[in-house]
């Protein structure tokens, strides 16, 4: 593993010996690292939370993740966001934590930051916890889709070759952003489903590109409540999973007019719908 003065990568070199052999190997696995997100406001710098993930894409994670769960109702509200440039700390240390400026004029960042965030690699966040509080936001419905269910069933082989760091270990989730074209425009890894999620809509606010009105989101694993929910605030028109979605999911997608597929494999899926 590296140092603590080299700030973290992606990949990490381990050594590894199989059951039936006494042959030592080397092999590469993702890396999960702490990264701390806080929030600045004016003068004010407050620690908004700490999510396990893996290196890389930091400041588009901590901006997807500021929009998803309502710190900012306008892009422009967003100033910037940078690694930490504490030099009391370590090379290491700095480049676990990043720091999201936020304009004074930000109401909503006051308000949320009265609560403190759950965030694992693992679930997600504990933010948003149930439809009624997406209402209450202001959220609005989504656009339709443009695009049927087997054109969509079909995005899902876009993600083949795009995973570069899963193809060495294995052990990430991805997520992709396909334009309204069909056209596969931003990937994202992970060790987190919803950390993949907040680089890849992070991504497109930082580029001026929400509301992603009749844009598909394609995701590598499992979709549960908190993968609907961000891409129902960043716009997005439908979503795409290669495992399978949660009842919630489901309801959430259907609440807000969001097209849902999962078990999508070999340009077959299920469209998914309450009962």
């Amino acid at each position: 593993m590296p140092s603590d003065e080299i700030a973290p990568s992606a990949i990490a070199k381990v050594k590894v010996q199989k059951s039936d052999s006494s042959t030592v190997s080397s092999d590469s696995v993702v890396v999960e690292e702490p990264l701390e997100i806080r929030i600045k406001r004016g003068s004010t710098e407050e620690q908004l939370g700490i999510t396990m993930r893996t290196p890389g894409n930091d400041l588009e994670l901590a901006a997807g993740f500021l929009w998803g769960e309502g710190f900012l109702k306008d892009a422009s509200e967003l100033l910037s966001v940078i690694v930490c440039g504490d030099k009391t700390l370590s090379p290491r240390q700095r480049a676990n934590v990043v720091i999201a400026h936020v304009g004074e004029s930000s109401q909503e960042s006051v308000r949320i930051l009265e609560r403190r965030f759950t965030i694992t690699s693992a679930c997600g966040v504990c933010g948003s916890t149930n439809i009624s509080d997406l209402h209450k936001r202001g959220i609005a419905k989504v656009s339709p889709t443009t695009h049927d269910n087997q054109e969509l069933a079909h995005m899902a082989s876009l993600l083949e070759g795009r995973q570069r760091i899963f193809e060495k270990t294995g052990g990430l989730h991805a997520a992709l952003l396909v334009n309204p074209k069909g056209e596969p425009i931003w990937v994202r890894e992970d060790v987190g489903r919803h950390n993949a999620v907040d680089k890849v809509i992070g991504t497109a606010l930082m580029d001026g590109a929400i509301p992603l009105h009749d844009w598909t989101l394609v995701v590598s694993g499992r979709i549960g409540y908190e993968l609907i929910q961000k891409s129902i605030c960043a716009g997005i028109s439908a979503i795409i999973g290669v495992s399978a979605p949660t009842s919630l999911a489901i309801d959430l997608a259907s609440e807000f007019g969001l097209t849902l597929l999962a078990f999508a494999r070999n340009g077959v899926a299920k469209h998914y719908l309450p009962s």
